[in-house]
């Protein structure tokens, strides 16, 4: 789902600076890289865990189908380029950077690529998740 407004627009920005600072840290699966951005524990929230990872996927980049550990709150904000989704049985949707959306806990996701051919694509993730949940991704069998 869209989440098109200035806050969410805001936390984005406030999101990238935070990625800026974090663990440069990376892994990589083929045509991805995910980037470990910051961590932390939420004082208001007991149990709850904030953490950020970009994720750029080269030209024509794809995540095989997943899903997020079971508590896992995620929101999504495109960085650049475009990024085609479609998570549970919503229709698939294309998020040009600057766009948002999320995913509900236990939420399949079915497709994650980079929607271009020719030009690389990034997103922040954002996750609220149990301190004691992981992993944060789990590719579908």
């Amino acid at each position: 789902m869209t989440r098109n407004n200035p806050i969410g627009s805001r936390l984005g920005l406030l999101l990238l600076a935070g990625l800026m600072l974090g663990e440069s840290a990376q892994t990589g699966h083929g045509a991805e890289v995910v980037t470990p951005a910051f961590q932390r524990a939420l004082a208001n929230a007991p149990g709850k865990k904030l953490v950020v990872v970009r994720l750029d996927y080269a030209p024509g980049g794809k995540s095989k189908p997943h899903h997020h550990a079971p508590s896992a709150f995620i929101y999504a904000y495109v960085l650049s380029g475009e990024i085609r989704s479609q998570i549970g049985n919503e229709p698939v949707r294309i998020y040009r950077a600057g766009e948002s959306f999320y995913e509900d806990p236990g939420a399949a996701h079915r497709i994650s690529e980079n929607a271009s051919p020719t030009r690389p694509a990034s997103l922040l993730a954002v996750f609220i998740v149990d301190d004691t949940d992981g992993p944060l991704t789990t590719p579908d069998k």
